[in-house]
């Protein structure tokens, strides 16, 4: 089969097609024929540095969209012509930038019929993020206001959705040219990061999600009452400090990385299926291209996802 691979870190140039012998499942795996596959921000972060994976070769992309081929020993989940979609294991699970991946059966949930592969395999990494972000992690719930930071990202126009729909008051920051594509995702507020302080522009927050990092969290702190909550994403740039400072006001500070979870697949399904949840995607580009697709990720200009087609 075929897949895109590195043996260096580097630019978007080390990627290349190469071909590997197609995996086989076992027990309790499915072998998913890929028809979509999603990029994130974290992919080109490997690829350039390593990251948690260390030194290549490997394939990169834990976004999967696609039809079971076969079934390992003891699987009852799925049968072979179903469609799924769901994320590799975070992060040694890699892998998904190929025609071919194998994972545990429960990694995965039913692809709805109305939502194609292309926007199926958009979907997981930045829906289960989200999800784990609000629901798990901070439990939102309707009639809470929700800040969300950098609110047209990947993670961030998934996490407007899921907050609206359990009927929370949803701030974003965001450019100004974004803010009608959020008013039509369901942001009930939104602050232009470039022009005004959000610190002094949104009070009376109960949570909020950092995706930036840096000075966003303490700041971010700022916004809250006393008994809110602040989830972090980027672990590698958290402020050493914000726990302490979250404590002395009465809030509680989580840091988090994104972990597989049938169950919260399924809600992310039905959200899709009942046309409550879309990821918007900025481009699809064929396989064989990963390193143009990456170099358009680079950018930081995208609104929403890049998606690969096998």
């Amino acid at each position: 089969m075929r897949a895109i691979s590195q043996d260096v870190l580097g630019g978007p140039e080390v990627l290349k097609v190469v071909e590997v012998a197609r995996p086989e499942p076992g027990p309790t795996e499915v072998l998913v024929r890929v028809r979509a596959a999603g990029l994130n921000p974290t992919d080109w972060k490997h690829r350039g540095n390593g990251g948690l994976l260390g030194r290549p070769p490997f394939v990169l992309g834990w976004d999967v969209s696609g039809v079971v081929e076969a079934v390992g020993l003891g699987t009852t989940l799925y049968r072979p012509g179903e469609e799924v979609f769901g994320m590799l294991r975070y992060p040694q699970g890699h892998g998904a930038h190929a025609e071919y991946v194998t994972a545990p059966a429960r990694t995965f949930a039913l692809k709805p019929e109305g939502v194609d592969h292309v926007q199926a395999g958009a979907l997981p990494l930045a829906a289960l993020t989200a999800w784990q972000a609000l629901v798990d992690t901070a439990g939102v719930r309707g009639g809470q206001r929700v800040l969300v930071h950098a609110a047209a990202g990947g993670v961030g126009h998934l996490a407007v959705q899921i907050a609206k729909a359990r009927g929370a008051h949803v701030i974003g920051t965001a450019s100004a040219a974004k803010h009608d594509l959020l008013r039509e995702l369901g942001a009930d507020e939104l602050v232009d990061y470039r022009s005004v302080d959000f610190a002094e522009a949104v009070g009376d927050v109960d949570v909020v999600l950092d995706t930036m990092g840096g000075d966003y969290g303490p700041r971010s702190l700022e916004t809250l009452r006393a008994g809110g909550t602040i989830v972090s994403l980027v672990l590698s740039r958290l402020d050493p400090g914000l726990d302490a400072l979250a404590a002395e006001r009465g809030i509680r500070s989580a840091a988090m990385l994104v972990e597989p979870d049938h169950a919260a697949m399924k809600a992310i399904a039905a959200l899709a299926g009942a046309g409550r949840l879309r990821a918007l995607v900025a481009a699809v580009l064929p396989l064989e291209e990963a390193a143009k697709a990456h170099e358009l990720g680079e950018t930081g200009r995208t609104t929403g996802k890049i998606v690969l087609t096998p």
